[in-house]
């Protein structure tokens, strides 16, 4: 008789399986993930808005002009003893949801459903140019996770669990759902099926009920009007398009560059020194960089440009419209370091925030700088409006995103056509220049990248250390026919590796290259493995990906290729069980 379980978990997952199927527990576990994500979304934005106005609030609001260079860095250092303090690293938001997705079987730590909650806070709350909705993606995602695998789901069900979140995330921070989904499924390659649409569905609309109850039916981003779609102005948009194309290259390359010297540098307080000096005379200089920026992007699609450049130091020296679009110029190109230096410093955040702010910046500074010249007459909120779509197809490779996002934020649905022309337009341009997204740079080069490519999408899932066999009987090149025969009796194997005394791989013998003699006695004594042994057609290394496992094999049409680490011999991969489990894996992917 079977063992009744005796925690309540047991005895709620034997109720569950016997009045519940398994499809619609899931449809409920959505639901449940969209409100969670959504709930983390409100609490943390609420926190982060409540500590900088306490910043912007009585005594210190006289001498803010000083502080903009001393808040930012107290937030990155009050970051770096809250990571301390909680001893677990704390990663990037949505790459590390998808190393999660590609590498780690859908299973994110616990620890993640709040370090970066807490750490963002900081950050963010004291001047951090960053943004909060990587934080909370992280720790929505990590919550979806660990009750997929408390309530015993399978991979496909985890990484919907993971996609419903990040869903759930976005529509409560935007009050936008439908971009939501188009955002999970192409961030996270989601396959758009029934399956995995319904879910997605009830965890958006979850988030964004939750953000409209808590907060109100209230647009993030607030303009006074829009002039209509004009044929005259397509060619405006077009450039524009070119133009953060271009700018989405160079976020991407100061992203990188940055990212790499900081990680070189091992002493924490020197990050934070050089970092935090580096982001707070930006922040100085410039003020609007301040925290994520959405109130300059509403001064910017009010036309309200002195509200933006006023409190600037170097305004105030100086006024007259080339200052002006100097420091609009500054938003474009400052915007992205003071960003990569409070990453750089120890800070926690995302990049969604700073690519909306470039992106309406760009926009805006376009538009006024062939205005004020007399070249044309366009409207500034559009292009602003337009331009967040531009840097979001760029940077994020998301241009359906990008699309329904900035039409459901803003309501904007009378820009659909320049929309979807300056999004096609930069999404094409700088997928030419950078195949690979801010996101998914660093996953793509080590080739463990999700793609919608679902033959590529299992194999970057498989694992070469769970296919590798190695029940190989060794032999050495000095062995002699009469000890090679003993051998192969003990052997289930017809395949051989030649191993040499460092554990070195020189060579593979089949059967069939000695099966003619190995019954001529005489010859015992005198015949050697290093004889009869062949080069093998290709060899693996233990740290390649599965892609470029298959490409040897069909390369060079083995059906056994040898593994080795640092040089040492671990054992064979056969193309035979390589399609079993790919077989196996398929079957669970689908």
């Amino acid at each position: 008789m079977a063992q009744k379980p005796h925690s309540l978990l047991g005895k709620f997952l034997l109720w569950r399986a016997k009045n519940i199927p398994q499809d619609r527990f899931v449809l409920i576990l959505s639901v449940i993930v969209g409100l969670i994500a959504g709930l983390v979304a409100v609490l943390l934005k609420n926190t982060t808005h409540f500590i900088q106005e306490i910043i912007h609030s009585g005594y210190l609001n006289q001498y803010f002009n000083v502080y903009y260079f001393l808040f930012p860095i107290v937030g990155v250092a009050l970051t770096l003893l809250v990571k301390r303090w909680i001893r677990v690293p704390v990663g990037e938001g949505i790459p590390s949801a998808l190393f999660a997705i590609s590498r780690r079987s859908g299973f994110i730590k616990s620890h993640k459903m709040f370090a970066s909650v807490i750490t963002s806070v900081f950050t963010v709350g004291f001047g951090g140019s960053v943004g909060l909705e990587g934080p909370t993606v992280s720790t929505g995602s990590a919550i979806g996770s660990n009750l997929g695998r408390l309530m015993h789901l399978n991979y496909r069900q985890r990484i919907l669990m993971i996609g419903c979140a990040t869903a759930g995330a976005i529509a409560s921070i935007f009050n936008a759902p439908i971009a939501a989904i188009i955002f999970t499924i192409e961030i996270f390659s989601l396959d758009l099926t029934l399956v995995s649409l319904v879910p997605l569905l009830l965890a958006s609309v979850s988030g964004a009920v939750t953000s409209i109850f808590m907060e109100g039916n209230d647009s993030l981003f607030h303009y006074s009007s829009i002039d209509p779609f004009r044929i005259e102005d397509l060619p405006w948009y077009g450039l524009l398009g070119v133009f953060t194309a271009l700018v989405s290259v160079y976020f991407n390359k100061v992203y990188f560059y940055f990212d790499d010297f900081f990680t070189k540098i091992e002493n924490k307080f020197r990050k934070l020194l050089l970092g935090g000096v580096a982001l707070g005379l930006s922040i100085w200089l410039i003020p609007p960089l301040y925290g994520e920026g959405y109130e300059t992007i509403n001064a910017l699609l009010n036309g309200d440009v002195l509200e933006v450049v006023k409190e600037s130091f170097l305004f105030q020296k100086y006024d007259g419209p080339y200052v002006i679009m100097i420091l609009l110029l500054g938003l474009v190109f400052i915007k992205i370091l003071a960003a990569v230096f409070t990453f750089g410093a120890g800070g926690v955040g995302g990049i969604f925030a700073p690519s909306l702010f470039v992106g309406s910046a760009l926009g805006f500074v376009f538009a006024f700088i062939i205005v004020e010249f007399g070249i044309g007459d366009i409207n500034t909120t559009n292009f602003a409006l337009v331009g967040m779509t531009g840097l979001m197809a760029g940077v994020l490779h998301a241009p359906l995103t990008a699309i329904f996002m900035i039409a459901e934020i803003t309501a904007g649905y009378n820009l659909f056509i320049p929309l979807m022309a300056v999004s096609t337009i930069s999404y094409l341009v700088t997928r030419n220049l950078m195949p690979f997204s801010i996101y998914n740079m660093q996953l793509a080069k080590r080739g463990e990248l999700i793609t919608h490519n679902k033959d590529h999408a299992i194999l970057t899932l498989l694992s070469l250390k769970k296919v590798i066999e190695d029940d190989f009987k060794k032999v050495s090149p000095e062995m002699n026919l009469g000890e090679l025969v003993k051998v192969v009796s003990r052997s289930r194997r017809n395949l051989f590796p030649v191993i040499d005394a460092n554990e070195e791989l020189v060579g593979v013998l089949t059967l069939d290259d000695f099966r003619g003699i190995m019954f001529e006695s005489e010859r015992y004594d005198e015949t050697f493995v290093s004889e009869l042994m062949s080069p093998p057609p290709a060899i693996i290394e233990s740290e390649e990906n599965m892609n470029e496992v298959m490409k040897k094999f069909q390369s060079t049409g083995a059906w056994n290729l040898p593994v080795v680490e640092n040089g040492k011999y671990i054992g064979f991969v056969s193309k035979s069980k390589l399609f079993s489990v790919y077989r196996r894996k398929l079957m669970e992917f689908g």
